[in-house]
């Protein structure tokens, strides 16, 4: 497939794209205490959100949707909203030198702060979240202009980063008021590498792991999906423990991670000194095609994470994953990897550290039945990862 034959970064995809895509389950949202229907935005602060949201357009093929600025009456920061597909990212970055974005990112460097998640009731789900103990951060309210009004509320979760839940049923305007519709910026890439998100991982700190699972359960009715623990996630040096939690439809998975006891310092211990505390290490991004995704991002000059050859060389692999639409030849050439289960196999690829410091990345990963985590590749994924640690001296 070549990039003329992608849809447009504007096309959402449909329900039955996102099913294949992302691994969506049937769900009856009426008995369901928490109803998510989906991702509404990823919010960044970084430190220069102008160049930030340009790289994301230049290398990963998002589209400029909407702004808020100085020039939109926002003196405190600008905002840039970038879609591909269904994922939608907001970048944002301090004006005022008093904007509290800049404490933020002064701690944690550029990252996650916001995970916003759509639902069809904010009262109700404020409601559930308040009577099982959660800390309400922004009460119910509306903010309307010409194109409508939007609920929204915001509860807090691990560390400094919170989720803003987003009624925007009653509203057509390009994200929320106070951004005003942006042309898409001549000569930037229009083919989307991406369709949607597929999942977004936690770190926290030892010992935080199922208290946080178990907020997902009880304050918002997600559902336990995969564990793992022990040798399913060590390698000769370092060990981390996973659970992954997930909303009824299994549109919003989060993987939460903690430090495990190793020789050496886990990427999870790595993460969170350098970000100052727990918060989002990673995006995975849905695509349909991660070979040409791949060629588009390294042309770009993304830097991905390398895997030896001895990986596609192991017979025990080429026994494992069966047949799949890429010959392993061609996966060899481009570092990616591959894992099956019961259901399918999945595609998948990691980059290095989007920014400064050794914390935030993203994932590439295309579907084909698979509901998993490319458990397979833990230790070929986390040896990768450990010798980048080792590189930067932190190890």
């Amino acid at each position: 497939m070549t990039t003329d034959n992608l849809p447009r970064t504007g096309e959402v995809p449909s329900d039955s794209e996102l099913r294949r895509l992302v691994g969506l389950v049937d769900h009856d949202s009426a008995h369901d205490p928490f109803p998510v229907i989906g991702w509404d935005a990823l919010v960044w602060v970084v430190g220069n959100a102008t160049v930030f949201a340009h790289y994301l357009q230049s290398a990963f093929g998002m589209r400029l949707e909407a702004y808020s600025g100085p020039e939109t009456g926002n003196r405190d920061h600008k905002g840039f909203v970038l879609r591909s597909g269904s994922a939608r990212f907001v970048i944002t970055g301090a004006v005022d030198p008093d904007s509290p974005l800049v404490a933020h990112h002064a701690r944690h460097g550029d990252g996650i702060a916001d995970i916003a998640l759509e639902v069809p009731d904010v009262d109700r789900c404020v409601a559930r979240a308040r009577a099982q103990g959660a800390t309400v951060l922004v009460a119910p309210h509306d903010d309307s202009d010409e194109f409508g009004t939007v609920r929204s509320a915001a509860l807090a979760t691990y560390g400094d980063t919170r989720h803003t839940l987003v009624d925007r049923s009653r509203y057509e305007g390009p994200y929320l008021p106070g951004y005003a519709t942006v042309d898409p910026i001549a000569g930037h890439a229009t083919a989307r590498l991406f369709q949607a998100v597929d999942h977004v991982v936690g770190n926290v700190e030892l010992g935080r792991m199922d208290e946080w699972v178990g907020f997902y359960r009880r304050v918002m009715g997600f559902r336990n999906l995969a564990e793992f623990i022990g040798d399913d996630i060590a390698t000769e040096y370092s060990a981390l423990m996973s659970k992954v939690v997930a909303s009824g439809n299994h549109r919003v998975k989060f993987p939460l991670n903690e430090p495990a006891a190793g020789r050496k310092r886990s990427q999870i211990d790595e993460y969170l000194q350098f970000y100052r505390g727990p918060g989002v290490q990673h995006i995975a991004l849905a695509t349909d095609d991660i070979l040409t995704a791949v060629d588009a991002l390294r042309a770009a000059g993304v830097e991905l994470l390398g895997t030896p050859d001895a990986y596609y060389s192991d017979p025990e692999l080429r026994a494992r994953i069966g047949h799949v639409r890429v010959p392993v030849e061609q996966l060899r050439s481009r570092g990616i990897l591959v894992d099956r289960d019961e259901d399918g196999y999945l595609l998948q690829i990691f980059c290095k550290p989007l920014t400064d410091r050794p914390t935030v990345f993203f994932e590439l990963i295309e579907r084909h039945g698979s509901l998993g985590f490319g458990k397979g590749n833990f230790k070929a994924l986390f040896e990768a990862i450990e010798r980048e640690q080792q590189a930067r001296g932190n190890l």
